[in-house]
């Protein structure tokens, strides 16, 4: 913990903690992404890094007999963010940065939303980049998937099972390549 500075238009809002008068400290969030505990005003409290789960900051505290893990971003937008309607259950990170938990980053969002942002993100691009351009353990090359392409272009075609045995592949592996959702680089030249 270290002491507090005031960042420039930094404002604070109480934690909503349930069973908050069971804990010893108070707990507040500011615009600016950042959590303090104090005991009597803002001004003297202490800045708390949290842990971290799955790259998000999280805070843990225990007020009473129940511990309870407060997500640092759903928090601020709790707090600080308009809710966009009641389908909007999810937080989003607007640069995709986990540990930029600032009110300015961070947006209410669909379900629908939500995946499709985190299919934009930097990482799962690169990650998408590496899987198209990977040789070693693949049971599929772009050969195969043209020739399963063609096949399953074909009227009167083989069933999808016969299909996926013949390539040593799973069926829902199939219906990916169809879909497009794998290879879709792979096309019928």
């Amino acid at each position: 913990m270290t002491s507090l500075k005031m960042l420039k238009n930094e404002v604070w809002k109480d934690l909503q903690i349930k069973n908050k008068s069971a804990l010893r400290k108070r707990y507040a969030v500011s615009n600016m992404g950042r959590v303090i505990s104090y005991s009597e005003s803002i001004e003297d409290g202490k800045l708390l890094t949290g842990s971290t789960v799955e790259g998000y900051t999280v805070l843990n505290v225990k007020p009473a007999d129940s511990y309870q893990s407060l997500y640092l971003h759903r928090e601020v937008a709790r707090l600080f963010c308009e809710k966009g309607g009641r389908s909007a259950k999810y937080v989003i990170h607007e640069d995709h940065d986990k540990k930029n938990n600032k009110a300015a980053n961070l947006r209410w969002a669909t379900k629908e939303e939500m995946e499709a942002h985190q299919q934009s993100s930097p990482a799962k691009l690169a990650y998408k980049e590496r899987q198209r351009h990977r040789l070693k353990g693949l049971k599929l090359n772009a050969s195969k998937v043209k020739n399963i392409k063609r096949i399953l272009n074909k009227p009167g075609k083989k069933t999808m099972k016969q299909i996926a045995e013949q390539f040593d592949i799973s069926e829902m592996q199939l219906y990916r390549i169809k879909s497009g959702e794998n290879w879709a680089h792979v096309t019928l030249d």
